[in-house]
């Protein structure tokens, strides 16, 4: 493979990562965590399922951070996951400082790199690894708003029983409880779902997508989510290695694009070989302008509070 992408931390998230990365043949992988043996077991593991899933990708594994020189993309997941009870928000203090430590390290063996954040609270480490880093902000992208559209998409799907292939969603704002799904937006076919659905369903369909993680969390009780938010980050690496300029609803740093400066929000944006290399502004209804400001000052909430962690 003539591109690289080294995917931090080999928990859930990382090791479906490089496993999705792989079996695409999108790159050589290189999965890193501080934990001996573990990124080396499931790089060994990955690599000899290659002959059944018939790729030629090289995983590698590795505690030290050399391994991850000249990549492409690093796709960071460290941080420890939420457990029922917690929100993303209680995550900040300890995620913050692994976030920062890991990416001034990647940041300095990669140093064209662009860097696709996973770890939670999302919108807040995106500050992080931006500020650690030292890139451009068109290299730093938050993994959120294609998750959320996924959730919200395969909710639709099964709802009106039809193909997920078929439905479009979009979600904006931060990955959290004020996330923004719009349902003008969100289609099936090229039909609004507000042709499709009563607004009450519509309306209970948008709650269990800002609740999506939560009730992951609920359910397998001792961890997260991972297969989506994997899927989610490698749809990203894949846009961005194949310069394909796929309109995606990710992370952004916002400069005075809808009304907001300085925060890392979730908007559609183009994803190709440079990064972020378009912020698309689309038409909002003065409730939606709400529901975005809203989740931009939760954002900014987090943002105040990363200032006074030591990290």
């Amino acid at each position: 493979m003539d591109k690289k992408v080294t995917v931090i931390g080999a928990g859930n998230v990382g090791a479906t990562a490089a496993q999705r990365l792989a079996e695409k043949e999108l790159c050589d992988v290189v999965l890193i965590d501080i934990v001996e043996g573990v990124p080396q077991g499931k790089a060994l593991d990955l690599m000899e399922a290659a002959p059944i899933e018939k790729h030629d990708a090289h995983i590698t594994g590795a505690n030290a951070y050399e391994a991850s020189a000249g990549s492409d993309i690093i796709i960071i997941t460290a941080g420890i996951p939420r457990k029922p009870g917690m929100s993303r928000d209680d995550l900040i203090s300890t995620n913050a400082g692994i976030v920062k430590n890991v990416t001034k390290q990647v940041a300095a063996l990669s140093p064209d790199a662009i860097i696709i954040i996973v770890s939670n609270p999302l919108d807040a480490m995106c500050h992080v690894a931006y500020e650690a880093s030292g890139f451009p902000k068109n290299r730093i992208i938050g993994m959120a708003g294609v998750l959320d559209s996924a959730r919200f998409r395969a909710f639709i799907a099964m709802e009106l029983n039809v193909s997920v292939e078929n439905t479009h969603a979009f979600v904006l704002g931060g990955h959290g409880d004020t996330m923004v799904p719009l349902p003008r937006y969100s289609t099936v076919a090229g039909i609004p779902i507000t042709e499709l659905l009563s607004k009450e369903r519509i309306d209970e369909l948008v709650k269990r997508t800002a609740n999506g993680g939560a009730e992951i969390v609920s359910l397998l009780k001792t961890g997260s989510a991972y297969y989506a938010p994997a899927s989610a980050a490698v749809e990203m690496a894949e846009s961005i290695l194949k310069d394909k300029k796929k309109i995606l609803p990710c992370a952004a740093y916002l400069e005075g694009e809808y009304g907001i400066n300085g925060l890392f929000i979730g908007v559609p944006v183009k994803l190709g070989s440079k990064g972020i290399e378009e912020i698309i502004q689309i038409k909002m209804t003065e409730e939606e302008k709400a529901a975005l400001k809203k989740s931009a000052d939760a954002v900014s909430e987090l943002k105040e509070i990363l200032k006074k962690v030591a990290v």
